[in-house]
């Protein structure tokens, strides 16, 4: 993919483009970010996913979409509106897939895929808006003459109005995958996220066909349909994150009466304002050392409590019993160099 952007255009023009592609990203990544504060997927996936979507779910859909086209003969019209969304879609999910079978761990509900899916296409609209932008800067888009008018106009309705677009449609496989996982149904695991990347393509290929029958067509689609949805998935992404609060609240609350974790915790773990002033607090007494203290044993709580909630679901991994263990001696070995705030610090 570097290969290709670098064949994309003269190094002056790929400069102002990967500038004006990188804009958006930080935004929309913070916000994918701001949904996953209760439980944090590790940074390493989380990056793995932008590089995923960046690099090899592109390369993947340029090398495929040019197979199919030598294949299938399809106009430009049918290759924008029918070819590229199968394949973008196709390859950007193939991430969410790997997650499923290789690190199913990390994957607890629909909020983390939601998230890993926003990561992979956040790096997918990246890598892409740099292709477009010097293609409209260069004239080779086919659309006009070039120049800065092109650019500019290429920049306020890919950067600008539709900053969402990739993440959005991949967003489908991963609500379907994080049903999966939360499911008891062997069917519905293998349907959900079938339905997710069905759900993908469509929702791409409204997009990409709009853009063929003029602005206007575009427009009307945008307000009609995209919009629309987008909130639905965007109430939805919220919803699921408030929800994550009740069931960690439920799923500790069982897990204490059990003896797994102290029941006076539990509110320093759930709420996130506490959660900061019981890190504030521990860095004030203890340093950076006690800081990390705290910041392992709110996480392994936190760990403890989505595994425990699976337990009682019915529907807990494999590695249940080991999982849970390991939790379970991270908090007995954090819990006593820790205090939270009101209560007495620890001394060696």
């Amino acid at each position: 993919m570097l290969l290709v952007i670098a064949l994309s255009g003269a190094p002056r023009t790929l400069l102002v483009a990967t500038v004006l592609a990188a804009l958006p990203v930080g935004p929309v990544v913070a916000c994918y970010l701001w949904l996953d504060r209760y439980e944090p997927e590790p940074k390493r996936l989380l990056a793995a996913g932008l590089l995923w979507g960046a690099f090899v779910a592109t390369a993947a859909a340029i090398v495929v979409q040019g197979m199919g086209g030598l294949v299938v003969g399809a106009t430009a019209e049918t290759g924008l509106a029918v070819v590229a969304p199968i394949t973008e879609e196709a390859s950007k999910g193939l991430f969410l897939l790997l997650l499923l079978w290789w690190r199913r761990a990390e994957l607890d509900g629909i909020l983390d895929g939601i998230v890993y899916a926003g990561m992979v296409g956040v790096g997918f609209a990246f890598t892409e808006n740099i292709l477009y932008l010097a293609a409209a800067y260069n004239g080779t888009d086919g659309l006009g003459p070039g120049g800065t008018e092109a650019l500019t106009a290429t920049f306020v309705v890919r950067c600008l109005f539709s900053p969402f677009a990739h993440p959005f449609f991949t967003t489908f496989i991963g609500i379907g995958v994080g049903i999966a996982v939360a499911s008891r149904s062997g069917a519905v695991r293998v349907l959900a996220p079938l339905a997710g990347y069905v759900l993908a393509v469509i929702a791409h290929g409204l997009w990409n066909g709009s853009t063929i029958y003029g602005m206007g067509s575009f427009v009307l689609v945008y307000v009609v349909l995209m919009a629309p949805a987008l909130v639905g998935v965007v109430c939805l992404a919220v919803w699921a994150r408030r929800s994550e609060r009740r069931m960690l609240t439920a799923a500790l609350a069982d897990a204490a009466r059990r003896g797994l974790v102290p029941a006076t915790d539990i509110g320093w773990v759930i709420d996130l304002g506490a959660r900061r002033r019981a890190r504030a607090h521990a860095r004030a007494f203890g340093g950076p050392q006690a800081e990390r203290a705290m910041r392992d044993y709110q996480q392994a709580a936190v760990e403890l409590g989505f595994l425990h909630h699976r337990y009682l679901r019915g529907t807990p991994p494999p590695d249940f019993a080991a999982r849970g263990q390991e939790y379970v001696a991270r908090i007995g070995a954090a819990r006593p160099s820790i205090a939270f705030p009101g209560q007495v610090v620890p001394t060696r």
